[in-house]
């Protein structure tokens, strides 16, 4: 499985259809998502899923209409980060997938592509929160999850994580708190706020990044961003998508969303990186990087 930052051909997205998901958040998340496509088609194809007509006429109306094209196939929501297949590379540098049981994120789930980040070169972040939960795959130890991920991935390092953000209804999904760069290099977030729900996970977070060797590269984190009913979302600056030609960080309107988009912009100086307001998407469950997923280039 290539790193993120390698070049795809395409990504892959589902327009947000399901209006009885997404209640009022539905019309603000679509503004979202069709930054983030318009973002994203300037360097590569987009394909999009829609479920039939009358969507896809709604989206054509707010989506670019270069390097777009349109799928009918249904599907249940956005997140394709999970849902959809892992795309690799085989033999060659001809292209592959790989698709996982979904049980719905733990009976919800059994692997989704939130849970697992690689560098391209033999290496994997997950955590322990959500691959050894009982709920995706029974009481099973870590060895054995490797050797899925060794046979699945096509890596060779599993790197082990605890526990994700507050409310992270995942069960602690890695692509909300810690990824890769480059490879040895990942970024995860510090708290600066006196009342981040997050302070402690955080702070074990980068003690574990750090019993790894990685080198890392701090952001700040969102802080405390909340719901209607006033309950901790579990909001990441981590959750951001690298296209080929640009880099696209989720925003919650925090007193932090300036300086998180500067420093992820400086990891990625060749790509033009911007940020966008994520809160109707975090509404839903995550951010960018959990409704796109990359098919990388293959050789022709």
């Amino acid at each position: 499985m290539p790193a993120e930052w390698s070049l795809h051909d395409a990504t892959w997205v589902a327009w947000p259809s399901h209006a009885e998901l997404w209640q009022e958040n539905l019309q603000p998340a679509r503004r979202a998502f069709a930054r983030m496509v318009s973002a994203i088609a300037q360097g590569e194809a987009v394909e999009v899923l829609v479920p039939d007509d009358a969507q896809e006429q709604a989206a054509r109306a707010v989506l670019p209409t270069d390097g777009v094209r349109y799928h009918r196939i249904p599907f249940g929501d956005i997140w394709l980060r999970d849902t959809a297949p892992l795309f690799l590379l085989g033999p060659g540098g001809t292209g592959a997938t790989v698709r996982f049981g979904f049980n719905g994120w733990g009976g919800k789930y059994v692997l989704e592509g939130g849970a697992v980040d690689v560098d391209g070169e033999g290496s994997v972040l997950t955590t322990r929160q959500c691959l050894l939960n009982p709920n995706r795959n029974g009481v099973v130890d870590e060895k054995t999850v490797e050797s899925w991920l060794r046979d699945a991935l096509g890596v060779d390092r599993v790197l082990w994580l605890g526990d994700g953000l507050l409310n992270d209804h995942t069960d602690g999904h890695v692509d909300t708190v810690v990824r890769f760069v480059r490879p040895g290099v990942v970024v995860a977030m510090e708290a600066r706020g006196n009342d981040d729900p997050n302070r402690a996970a955080l702070g074990a977070l980068v003690r574990e990044v750090d019993a790894h060797g990685l080198e890392l590269v701090r952001i700040p984190s969102p802080g405390r961003v909340v719901d209607a009913e006033g309950r901790p979302m579990p909001a990441s600056y981590v959750n951001f998508y690298v296209a080929n030609s640009t880099v696209v960080v989720p925003t919650y309107g925090s007193p932090w969303d300036d300086e998180a988009v500067e420093r992820i912009g400086a990891l990625y100086p060749t790509r033009r990186t911007i940020g966008i307001d994520a809160r109707a998407v975090l509404s839903g469950g995550g951010a960018f990087h959990c409704i796109t997923q990359q098919q990388p280039r293959v050789r022709r």
